[in-house]
């Protein structure tokens, strides 16, 4: 008999209709590469819509919890800031519902990956405050959001020993993409566990959970070859009983 495969619910983004679009009314979007990751490191894929009141209906049919990356900030009142940068684009549905899914999974133990701005999601959950906008607050570092394609790599990160990441990857640095515009300032409850040649910190893990891990880069585009290691680990735990 064929092993079920862990089912791993991933968030969407939500897009406006309008003329010469896609569609004319709202309609949700989530590249190919998400869905594929998930499938080829074993797991179910099933995406989840933006409804935080669904929240807890959710998470009894599903074994792990993949919040997303997208073109969107937090809002910095959500980390205690009252000014907001000039460069911050907010959706606010999406991020009270990646909220509700990543506190329910949280909740009841459920595996969480975070990518790019769900790393991010996890910080200010956790505690953590973000930088802005990094070409204002750290005008020495590096281009994150990369010039080449987003299926190259960009830069570097160092992974810190004796954490999730380091078990999961087996090496002290790999080569990632980047494409964003803010940064985790401070980690919260969270462990730092990569960091980037400029300092930015680039992973996170919450050390409490048995498996809640945050990238700030995308490793569904499996550009380095521990990439594809971080899909196979999130989805094993999420198969795991507990």
């Amino acid at each position: 008999m064929t092993a079920r495969r862990p089912v791993i619910g991933i968030t969407l983004d939500h897009e406006a209709g309008g003329e010469d679009r896609y569609s004319r009314f709202p309609w949700y979007a989530l590249r190919e590469n998400y869905m594929s990751a998930v499938t080829t490191a074993g797991g179910l894929p099933v995406a989840v819509p933006l409804f935080p009141q669904l929240a807890a209906d959710y998470m009894p049919h599903l074994d792990g919890l993949l919040i997303t990356g997208g073109a969107f900030d937090i809002d910095p009142a959500l980390y205690g800031e009252t000014q907001r940068h000039d460069t911050v684009s907010l959706r606010p549905r999406r991020t009270q519902a990646e909220l509700a899914y990543l506190s329910a999974a949280l909740h009841q133990n459920l595996p969480v990956l975070g990518i790019c701005g769900g790393m991010q999601l996890i910080a200010v959950a956790l505690g953590g405050t973000l930088i802005q906008h990094i070409p204002e607050s750290c005008p020495e570092a590096l281009p994150h959001e990369q010039p080449n394609p987003r299926d190259e790599a960009s830069h570097t990160v160092s992974i810190t020993p004796d954490t999730l990441l380091a078990h999961i990857t087996r090496t002290q640095s790999m080569a990632v993409n980047s494409s964003h515009h803010q940064a985790v300032r401070t980690s919260g409850r969270a462990r730092i566990n990569a960091v980037a040649e400029d300092g930015i910190i680039e992973g996170l893990e919450d050390p409490t959970h048995r498996f809640c891990l945050g990238v700030q880069w995308h490793p569904e585009f499996g550009i380095d070859p521990s990439d594809r290691k971080i899909f196979n680990a999130f989805v094993q735990a999420a198969g795991e009983k507990v």
